[in-house]
């Protein structure tokens, strides 16, 4: 299926509702941050990864009055399985890592790299804990929000130890800073970043 044109944003009035899903961890055990937002007609999921159970996506996004069925897209911030093992859970959706979208029997290559899943999400190519690491940027009324794996939540240690290129993920991590007014890391709590959140 051809991917959406790249929207105007001026063109969607109505600023999207985030939520998350379910608020990951990396002990004991390890658990996702899954994300959720609605732009318009897209529905999206982030990283539907590893949770407790596929009720600990699917039970908060019924509360929200949405079926698996409904969701349009899904993103990985990147192909670790902690962050994409229940993305089967979405049989209608469009899957966006950082050089392609997937449905169905169809790969569509594509940069991710500034390419709008709908009017306010953009994609960022933000390598950093992989090479492969995307940032979805959600402009909202509250300010932009980076559901990103650049850090892995509140109080991330300076250095990532599975980032293969140290100077890379700080070059990215100034980059998002600079951007988002809220991070959804990829396993804690959402956060507003100060003078403490390491760059």
């Amino acid at each position: 299926m051809p991917s959406r044109p790249a929207t105007s944003r001026r063109s969607s009035p109505r600023l999207p509702d985030v939520r998350i899903l379910f608020e990951g961890y990396a002990e004991p055990g390890v658990a996702s941050t899954v994300g959720y937002v609605h732009d318009g007609r897209a529905r999206i999921v982030i990283d539907p990864g590893m949770v407790p159970s596929p009720k600990s996506i699917l039970n908060p996004l019924r509360r929200l009055g949405v079926t698996p069925r409904q969701v349009t897209d899904v993103v990985f911030s990147h192909h670790h399985p902690d962050h994409t093992l229940h993305a089967a859970l979405f049989p209608n959706a469009r899957f966006h890592d950082h050089w392609a979208i997937y449905q169905a029997d169809t790969w569509e290559s594509r940069k991710a790299e500034g390419f709008l899943v709908s009017p306010h999400v953009r994609l960022l190519e933000t390598p950093g804990h992989t090479p492969q690491d995307i940032t979805t940027l959600v402009d909202t009324a509250d300010g932009p929000v980076a559901f990103t794996h650049l850090w892995w939540g509140p109080d991330s240690p300076a250095e990532d130890p599975y980032a293969p290129d140290a100077a890379l993920l700080h070059r990215n991590r100034g980059r998002v800073l600079g951007l988002a007014r809220r991070i959804v890391p990829g396993h804690g709590p959402a956060f507003e970043p100060g003078p403490g959140t390491p760059r």
